[in-house]
């Protein structure tokens, strides 16, 4: 049996078209917005098209489910919200691959000891600094999170799930009971470009890197850009400067060759040309496949900004808004992809992987799995993200296999 690569092209791009911009040919379907639940509402009629029961949970989760059997399922998911401009694969594809999945199975009459279901998560782009969906299904959602959280608007999570129809306090209420759960597989676009570089077909990921995200203030003082001599300056922007130029020694000090560090927001004040900027807040990420290596690159980073702001009379400040711990994925299903890629002769090799999914979450509950396909590039997060069309059957076709050995057994 193989998968239809023409129905899950088409699928794609149908699902592409909400909140397409004919501007910048980027997708903009931001998690529990019209345009985002318009797309639930599609895919929840697509799962109905192919006979599963299904629903759209309290936190905006689509879940169908293919099967009579009331022993655990194995689960199929990913996301579909996109980040503003983003692309027609990154999120989509897994739950497009799972649907067409369940269409296979139904043409072929093929009965499985264990029931398939395919979910399309809700929120997990981080709209609102978490993966709602994902976070709300394994029990790790709560209450004192569901109320405070904002989006960078200063919308709060309550009201944008009032608006898109959902009850709020019914996401507490989105949680799987572990054992209704066999295995949890995601196939996801890689989003860099180790597989392409390597030219490999298939990446098998045995584990995903914690996260953490500060925001970060250095707080000087605001004066004359003509008048003040340049060393009597509290200048913030030169704290950044210095800071930026020491994340590699950082790194090779304290960090691994899968360590990240960015700096990826800097927000001056007051902001104009001809004033010394008085403040400096910008955003640090760090990441690492081990835990221990996230704490010494975190005490690294304070020791160093400190010793900065010294420098250059400023205060320094921190918040840290998140830590996500590094998740290891279990041997036994990895192991179980890598005997498939064999036996179809497929180029593939086991890597780890540097950005986060809905799976992290689902490692902690369930035998769990996460398979990459190439990324033309590397390029994801942006209008011109992109993924050959027999990369992309190749690893729909590694996961139909997956799925049919694990529900058979």
């Amino acid at each position: 049996m193989k998968i239809d690569i023409k129905r899950v092209e088409s699928d794609l791009f149908q699902l592409s078209k909400f909140g397409f911009n004919e501007a910048d040919k980027g997708v903009y379907r931001q998690g529990l917005t019209d345009v985002d639940m318009e797309a639930r509402r599609w895919l929840l009629e697509k799962f109905n098209q192919v006979g599963m029961e299904s629903h759209i949970d309290g936190v905006g989760n689509v879940c169908g489910r293919f099967g009579n059997s009331s022993k655990p399922a194995v689960i199929i998911g990913s996301h579909i919200d996109s980040v503003p401009a983003g692309g027609i694969f990154d999120g989509t594809l897994g739950v497009i691959a799972g649907l067409e999945i369940v269409r296979v199975l139904k043409e072929n009459n093929i009965e499985l000891e264990h029931p398939i279901e395919v979910i399309g998560t809700s929120e997990e782009e981080g709209r609102f600094g978490g993966m709602l969906g994902a976070q709300a299904l394994t029990g790790q959602l709560t209450i004192e999170w569901l109320e405070s959280a904002k989006d960078p608007n200063g919308e709060r999570l309550v009201d944008a799930l009032k608006k898109a129809g959902l009850e709020p306090y019914e996401a507490m209420h989105a949680r799987r009971d572990p054992k209704s759960i066999k295995a949890f597989l995601e196939l996801h676009i890689e989003q860099g470009p180790v597989l392409e570089a390597e030219n490999k077909q298939i990446g098998i990921v045995t584990g995903i890197s914690g996260v953490y995200k500060w925001l970060v203030k250095l707080i000087g003082k605001a004066d004359h850009a003509g008048t003040a001599p340049m060393n009597m300056r509290s200048d913030a922007f030169m704290g950044v400067a210095d800071f930026a130029h020491e994340i590699s020694r950082i790194i090779d000090e304290e960090g691994s060759e899968l360590s990240r560090l960015t700096i990826g927001s800097v927000e001056l004040k007051p902001g104009y040309a001809h004033t010394i900027p008085g403040e400096a807040d910008f955003t640090l990420v760090g990441r690492d496949l081990d835990p221990g290596t996230m704490e010494n690159l975190a005490n690294a980073c304070r020791k160093v900004l400190s010793a900065i702001a010294r420098k250059h009379h400023l205060m320094f400040e921190y918040e840290q808004m998140s830590w996500l711990e590094p998740r290891h994925f279990s041997s036994e299903v990895y192991t179980e992809i890598e005997s498939i890629a064999k036996n179809k002769n497929l180029d593939y090799m086991l890597m780890p992987s540097g950005a986060g999914h809905d799976c992290q979450f689902f490692a902690d509950i369930a035998p769990t799995g996460l398979i990459f396909i190439p990324s033309v590039g590397g390029i994801s997060h942006a209008p011109d993200e992109w993924s050959h069309w027999d990369d992309v059957e190749c690893g729909c076709n590694l996961l139909l296999d997956t799925v049919l050995e694990l529900a058979r057994s």
